[in-house]
């Protein structure tokens, strides 16, 4: 077995992250082989990705044969959902016991369990996101015969394992807007009647790249954002495309966006590209826990707000357990645009609440949204966490609580340092990727911090994706 091999294999376990655990027999022993994406009692076929001694991981191509415990339903499957088909229930059990593991076998708690909190549920098993992209491309692959089709029109979902084959979404994938998916390929077919071609990812041509969709469920709102080439520009008519979605959409339609964007990457960035108006607004007001925050097409917003408002009610709870008094400051580190800060603030009016994150635009943001709501009490800073004290030496020794809020690759083992130096009584630490907050735990455990109590929160179900809550408490 080596790297490119492509391997038909039995799913027997699951391990965190969404990887199938399939075992093969070898003249040493079994040998284990993590297929992403995949569930127990699935027989796959696969690639492999990565070889090691003790095991390799591989990517699915395709599911040959379903488990017993997968049901049918009437949503298309995509590969940005592959447990579409997996009761939620059941899912949520395989979540929760992969993801204690990783912080007893990289976070060094011998019994996890004793820790564990609670499981947050999200409120919504389907249609829960606010915010998709979808791809055009001249290659599809068909989902009916499995076949590939060179010089077609594709609008959907990139085919997994691949970046040029896009699968159309015939129907709703479960995941997003039910009425906008229901309406996608007949869109698709009236872009198609233009006579100007979808993208083609080898050759790097064509006009019709993406379609990015924010959604508001406060206002029950889409914006709309279309990225296309400048080549062929002049032939494309906009009208008849917003005319279209006026009429499908009525009020639910806040804004169409036009992006033009040359730059060759498979990427739909509005920075990459000049951005026009065509229809409505450029924004959508998204409400959470009685606060209102502005989303333009490159707002960063939690994906599932229903859930995030139980994520945030949670983290503020492990807040809110400690005393806080008029002198203590509670600091949101990686804050974005201040949401968790401003919850905080809107709850405790007396508690000095300081948010600080490294990017000045999202900081800028989070100014605006806290005037917007009227939020007193909180300051925003744009800093560097390591030197935040020397330039603010007034909050030195009177940082109660932080509140950890980092990307999917956690903190930087410096930066996990620096914050450690602050010597805060009580650190929140909310995670988008429980594997690095597992190894931090660890680190923090080593600086004399101890596990206070983890909560599991379920903010994308049918994919391997899970957030995690956790509190520490310094000796």
């Amino acid at each position: 077995m080596k790297r490119g091999d492509i391997i038909t294999v039995s799913i027997t376990g699951y391990a965190f992250g969404g990887k199938g655990i399939a075992k093969v027999e070898t003249e040493n022993g079994e040998y284990v082989i993590f297929v992403e994406n995949t569930f127990p009692g699935q027989t796959v076929e696969a690639r492999i990705s990565k070889k090691r001694k003790r095991y390799a991981e591989a990517k699915l191509i395709e599911i040959l044969e379903r488990s017993e415990i997968e049901k049918s339903i009437d949503f298309q499957e995509i590969s940005g959902g592959p447990y579409i088909y997996v009761p939620v229930e059941i899912q949520e059990k395989y979540k929760k016991e992969s993801t204690l593991e990783v912080f007893r076998r990289i976070g060094g708690i011998a019994n996890p369990n004793d820790y564990f909190d609670e499981f947050i549920s999200s409120p919504n098993h389907y249609h829960y996101r606010n915010k998709m992209e979808y791809s055009f491309s001249s290659i599809e692959h068909d989902i009916h015969t499995g076949e590939e089709k060179d010089d077609a029109f594709a609008l959907g979902f990139k085919r997994r394992g691949t970046w040029w084959k896009v699968e159309t979404l015939e129907k709703p994938s479960g995941l997003f807007d039910e009425q906008w998916e229901t309406i996608l390929n007949e869109l698709r077919l009236l872009l198609k009647s233009t006579g100007l071609p979808a993208w083609h990812p080898p050759q790097k041509t064509g006009f019709f790249r993406h379609i990015v969709v924010r959604k508001s469920f406060d206002q029950d709102q889409l914006l709309l954002n279309f990225v296309t080439s400048s080549v062929g520009l002049k032939k494309f008519d906009s009208s008849i495309v917003v005319d279209f979605l006026k009429a499908k959409l009525g009020n639910r339609l806040a804004g169409i966006q036009h992006t033009v964007n040359d730059n060759v990457a498979d990427r739909s960035k509005i920075e990459n590209g000049q951005c026009k108006l065509l229809f409505g607004n450029e924004i959508v007001v998204e409400k959470l826990l009685g606060l209102n925050f502005e989303i333009s097409m490159e707002s960063f917003f939690q994906t599932n707000p229903a859930c995030a408002e139980l994520l945030y009610t949670k983290a503020l709870d492990y807040v809110f357990e400690e005393n806080l008094n008029d002198e203590d400051v509670v600091m949101d580190l990686f804050c974005g645009t201040g949401t968790i800060g401003q919850i905080l603030a809107s709850k405790n009016k007396n508690v000095k609440i300081i948010g600080v994150d490294i990017v000045e635009e999202a900081i800028e943001d989070a100014k605006r949204n806290a005037k917007r709501n009227n939020i007193e009490g909180i300051d925003f800073y744009a800093a560097d966490v390591g030197k935040f004290l020397k330039e603010y030496p007034n909050y030195s020794g009177k940082i109660k609580t932080i509140i950890l809020d980092p990307p999917r690759a956690g903190i930087a083992p410096k930066t996990l340092l620096k914050v450690i130096e602050l010597e805060a009584e009580n650190i929140v630490y909310i995670s988008c990727n429980p594997s690095t907050q597992a190894r931090d735990t660890d680190s923090l455990i080593q600086a004399g911090y101890t596990l206070d109590k983890i909560s599991l929160v379920d903010q994308f179900p049918h994919t391997g994706h899970i957030e995690s809550i956790a509190k520490y408490k310094r000796k």
